[in-house]
């Protein structure tokens, strides 16, 4: 009786493990569809598409948006000056807890650069973080932000970079440390980080603090250097504008808020001169990786400058991120 009650579990014991096995293996499969999918890279719609097609674009006005957008300071090769600086052949190195990013070639070069890219190519760039190739761009190329631009900005800025000259330097691929170097996962960031929301909510907000609140969340970027970040990358904008480390390794990003100490004593006439003319008014003058900022503020219209400063007065105050 012993043995025949034995018998009798040994088939029950080995179906609930087929189940639980079975079950794991479900589980997987689920799992991996849904991170393929999350992952998976995703183009501008049709219908946004087919709006930015549709604008009559300005090349004129697209040098501004040029200028907000800070191309130059990433894009064009180290030490340029002048005229050189609108050669955009890339090369910069960018150093972080990642690993190291090698800045493109973005010039008119149909090979080297994005000479070859039609507006929709163009626009899957900046505002969906796709490549030519369909894949994922890492969000060192500030798209977080740009994803805010308008179509009328976009259109112009796209019509301007096609005026620039070519360049058919080639550069190193990114550096990047493992698992980061799989370009796959920045699905995910993107799941958990991209949005074209406000970054704060500004009450009774005038036409000018609005314009200064898009110069400054969308093409000018600002936050994705002076808003600290979690361990994802992804930015604390409970924090926004609050200061953060230099992804570079070197000192601090100011705090650019009214609670913080590096501007909240400036007025907001204070904040337009000094992206002006790079002087502060205690008469120092910008310095480290600002001066390329600066360099790009001082080509927009004083009203945007203005713009800005409003804008910065008007947002929430925060003590130091660092």
């Amino acid at each position: 009786m012993i043995s025949s009650s034995d018998d009798t579990k040994r088939p029950a014991s080995k179906g609930a493990g087929v189940y639980i096995l079975g079950g794991l293996v479900l589980a997987a499969i689920i799992g991996a569809g849904v991170f393929w999918f999350v992952t998976e890279p995703h183009p501008v719609g049709e219908e946004r598409l087919a709006s930015i097609e549709g604008v009559e674009a300005d090349a004129a006005r697209g040098e501004k948006v040029f200028w907000a957008g800070g191309c130059v300071s990433c894009h064009a090769a180290d030490g340029a000056e002048g005229k050189d600086r609108l050669v955009l052949s890339g090369g910069h190195r960018l150093t972080s807890d990642f690993g190291t990013f090698v800045v493109p070639n973005i010039s008119s070069d149909p090979d080297a650069g994005i000479g070859s890219w039609d507006i929709a190519a163009f626009s899957n760039a900046m505002l969906a973080g796709v490549s030519l190739d369909g894949s994922h761009l890492y969000p060192s190329f500030p798209y977080g932000s740009y994803i805010r631009m308008s179509d009328q900005d976009v259109a112009d800025l796209y019509a301007f970079m096609k005026t620039l000259p070519a360049s058919d330097k080639t550069n190193a691929p990114h550096e990047l440390k493992f698992p980061f170097s799989i370009r796959r996962l920045v699905g995910g960031w993107k799941f958990l980080f991209l949005n074209d929301d406000p970054r704060v909510q500004i009450a009774n907000a005038d036409d000018q603090v609005s314009r200064g609140q898009y110069l400054v969340e969308g093409p000018g970027h600002c936050g994705e250097c002076h808003t600290p970040r979690d361990l994802l990358g992804g930015l604390k904008t409970d924090e926004w504008l609050a200061g953060a480390p230099n992804p570079e390794g070197k000192g601090v990003v100011p705090n650019i808020t009214p609670g913080g100490p590096d501007i909240s004593g400036w007025s907001a006439s204070d904040i337009a001169y000094y992206l002006e003319s790079g002087f502060t008014p205690d008469f120092d003058s910008v310095g480290g990786s600002m001066v390329d900022v600066q360099k790009n503020m001082a080509e927009l219209e004083p009203s945007d400058r203005e713009a800005i400063a409003a804008y910065l007065k008007a947002i929430p105050a925060h003590s130091n991120g660092d």
